[in-house]
């Protein structure tokens, strides 16, 4: 996105390649990019692994297991934090859905729910769960401007290409007092400074970009979004550091992971940089 970027950090693709991709410095936007980034149609194939969690509903080993104690929590924090909005009705758009687990939790409670999912067999999980409310990346291109209160992001912007272009897309798609909602991890946490190069989220190639909170309020607000609130997502802390001790010593660590995670959420309360933030941008209207 930028010209004269400096290298950040080299990392490597602990999860799936063994590759290894330099972290550039973006300074208009304050943020990192992935370089090189994968070809649009090779970048599936960083996906296809049994250990991408989002992706399956696997519970075989302590990581899957902690991911779906986390997750059911999280689930109810963001069904409470979705219905707080003021919004005029109730269609949610999540795109990049996984397995379907939040749309499933909010059409329970009366959301109208679509979900976008490009991997397969997560979508074919998702739907089995939302009587087939989810499509491919494709089905973003033909759904109609202003027809949702609330498109909600969960670790998913970090992934799509095109960054301004969807952006863009966003702002067509939300009504004019709709709400959007993205959750992405912060490279100047506590535990990414820790843990650097193995620090778990920086997940390349997969996150294409890696985000401040800087970047965040930068980007959108070239289309006119207004970043209303930050929220910590505190057990963030916790699960990155689970993988990251995996990526730096061969084995988990619960207890050395715990602290660190303990340690990144503390100096959180301070320095207000959580492992992983939830922002929500309302999009200003004339």
């Amino acid at each position: 996105m930028a010209d004269n970027q400096l290298t950040y950090l080299s990392v490597k693709d602990h999860a799936v390649s063994g590759e290894e991709f330099q972290l550039l410095y973006n300074e208009a936007y304050d943020m990192l990019e992935t370089f090189p980034q994968p070809e649009a149609g090779n970048l599936s194939e960083y996906y296809k692994s049994e250990d991408y969690i989002s992706h399956t509903d696997n519970k075989r080993n302590l990581l899957e297991k902690v991911y779906h104690i986390v997750r059911k929590i999280s689930l109810r924090k963001k069904l409470k934090l979705i219905n707080s909005f003021n919004t005029d009705g109730k269609n949610l758009l999540d795109i990049g859905c996984g397995t379907g687990d939040f749309l499933d939790t909010a059409k329970k409670d009366n959301w109208e729910v679509t979900g976008i999912e490009p991997n397969e067999k997560a979508r074919q999980i998702a739907n089995a769960k939302t009587d087939n409310s989810v499509y491919e990346i494709q089905y973003l291109q033909n759904l109609k401007g202003n027809s949702f209160d609330v498109i909600t992001l969960w670790h998913v912007l970090e992934h799509l290409p095109n960054l301004e272009k969807n952006i863009t897309l966003f702002k067509k798609l939300l009504k004019p007092n709709g709400t959007l909602v993205i959750a992405v991890p912060n490279y100047k946490s506590y535990d990414a400074k820790h843990y650097k190069n193995y620090w778990a989220a920086y997940d390349v190639p997969r996150h294409l970009w890696h985000f401040s909170k800087n970047s965040i309020s930068k980007l959108l607000g070239i289309e006119s979004f207004i970043l209303e609130k930050t929220l910590p997502m505190k057990f963030d802390a916790y699960y990155v550091s689970l993988l990251s001790e995996k990526y730096k010593s061969g084995f988990m660590n619960p207890f050395k992971a715990f602290w660190v995670g303990f340690r990144s959420n503390l100096k959180a309360k301070s320095t207000k940089e959580a492992s992983s933030h939830i922002y929500i941008l309302k999009h200003q209207t004339n």
